[in-house]
């Protein structure tokens, strides 16, 4: 916790809500973008680190999530809004150009920041969750559940109330340690007429790389803001795909480095290897660097400071004097 004693905090006003972001450092800016189902402090080791070498890193609660506004409409989640945030958070510090870094929807973020507005990106790094060409014929909703049937997580999450009464049935500590501490490496589907939280196991000891005083951070926030903003990350998933439409075929042309755990969901059962590894992925990201290590999907809490190493390698690739 030592590490996080320097770190400001402020609310900014973009687009319309109010974001609050964890801020340390001086020099180019770097925007970290966490996932589901966390907020700024997961990149809690990666923050100093990155400040210590050079950076101003700037650490938001994304929509919905902590101590930043939550709007209750699940359209207000798509990613035009997503990335409508960040470009409002870069008009603010005063930034033309910035470095991105994300993890899972907020890799997804940084994915479309930089299909969208290649010119306010120098460079990216994702973890965990690629790049994905939009399908022209149904949205991830549909393929999700036509895949892997109703226990398929994302289908399970589309129905407002549903997922937050499942795992209302907890504490919020433990639906932390569910979701962060999570060692499955196949595609998150329970077992018919079982929700998903129910289906995930309960960790009895933690792993080395995280404690229990660092889990309940997190507890404590999301008994504050609940679960229903991020689950509507979800719930706009099918917005999403007819939003997407005039992006059809897009290729992201920023230079980007994308790290991902040889456990992560899915990695080796539904194709992710092979995809990540092979023409395709780079075809739609032509300008790529992939980088596997070994690690589940929380890869930059797992593996921080191996994390924190790529990252500076690449970022200094484009911050030389």
């Amino acid at each position: 916790m030592s590490e996080l004693i320097n770190v400001n905090h402020q609310r900014v006003k973009t687009n319309g809500i109010w974001i609050h972001v964890a801020e340390q450092g001086t020099g180019p800016l770097v925007l970290l973008l966490h996932g589901f189902p966390e907020t700024w402090y997961s990149w809690r080791h990666q923050i100093s680190f990155l400040a210590n070498h050079g950076y101003h890193v700037v650490a938001p609660d994304l929509r919905g999530y902590g101590d930043s506004d939550s709007p209750l409409n699940p359209n207000s989640y798509s990613l035009i809004h997503l990335v409508g945030d960040l470009i409002g958070l870069l008009d603010h510090f005063g930034e033309q150009q910035v470095f991105v870094v994300g993890h899972d929807w907020g890799a997804t973020a940084g994915w479309y920041l930089s299909l969208f507005r290649p010119d306010r990106v120098k460079a990216l790094v994702n973890l965990s969750a690629p790049y994905f060409q939009r399908s022209q014929t149904s949205g991830v909703v549909d393929y999700c559940r036509e895949l892997f049937g109703d226990g398929c997580y994302v289908y399970q999450f589309q129905e407002p109330g549903r997922a937050e009464r499942a795992f209302a049935r907890y504490d919020y500590l433990t639906v932390m340690k569910k979701f962060l501490l999570l060692t499955k490496t196949d595609y998150l589907v329970a077992p018919p007429g079982m929700e998903i939280i129910d289906y995930l196991e309960t960790q009895s000891v933690l792993p080395k790389w995280i404690t229990e005083e660092e889990l309940q951070v997190y507890a404590d926030k999301f008994q504050e803001s609940g679960f229903t903003g991020p689950l509507n990350y979800y719930r706009a998933m099918n917005l999403n795909w007819e939003l997407l439409a005039p992006w059809q075929g897009s290729k992201i042309t920023v230079p980007t480095k994308f790290i991902i755990g040889d456990k992560d969901i899915g990695f080796e059962s539904i194709g992710t290897r092979e995809y990540v590894t092979g023409d395709v992925f780079k075809r739609f990201v032509p300008n790529l660097e992939v980088v596997i290590i070994d690690g589940h999907h929380f890869i930059q809490q797992e593996k921080a400071q191996e994390v924190s190493d790529e990252i500076l390698s690449f970022l200094r690739k484009f911050t030389m004097d």
